[in-house]
């Protein structure tokens, strides 16, 4: 009997302890956020954005690598005003290189919003693709 008093008088703290008495409690759902961890517990923080970006890399060295693979076996060669012998992955780099600066060069003189460098990016890229 006397451990019978001990367990009724333990039991509601034990549940308190263990978290059941937040069971009844509703939590609010905050929706999408571009700035939330996907996965909280990795042990980087991909946000949707760099995971975005980083597919988007990927799959642009992809399918370079899949033109020169099948079109273009000899790969397109050309000296553009830069003076380079570039190919198509050549081309590519000089344009991811070329967009982070000039993402870091606007991060560092002007700040946010991101839209502009975003467009001098995409810019750049099709000088580098049309003209290196």
């Amino acid at each position: 009997m006397k451990h019978l008093a001990y367990l009724i008088a333990l039991a509601p703290g034990a549940a308190l302890a263990q978290g059941w008495g937040n069971v009844a409690q509703q939590t609010e759902e905050k929706g999408f956020s571009w700035t939330d961890p996907l996965w909280p517990s990795f042990w980087m923080a991909w946000t949707p954005v760099t995971f975005a970006l980083f597919c988007f890399i990927f799959g642009a060295i992809a399918v370079i690598a899949v033109l020169e693979i099948t079109k273009y076996r000899d790969g397109i060669e050309r000296t553009g005003v830069f003076g380079l012998t570039t190919t198509l992955g050549d081309r590519l780099f000089i344009t991811l290189l070329g967009s982070a600066y000039i993402f870091l060069a606007w991060l560092g003189l002007v700040g946010q919003p991101l839209w502009a460098p975003l467009g001098a990016s995409i810019v750049w890229g099709i000088f580098c693709f049309w003209k290196v």
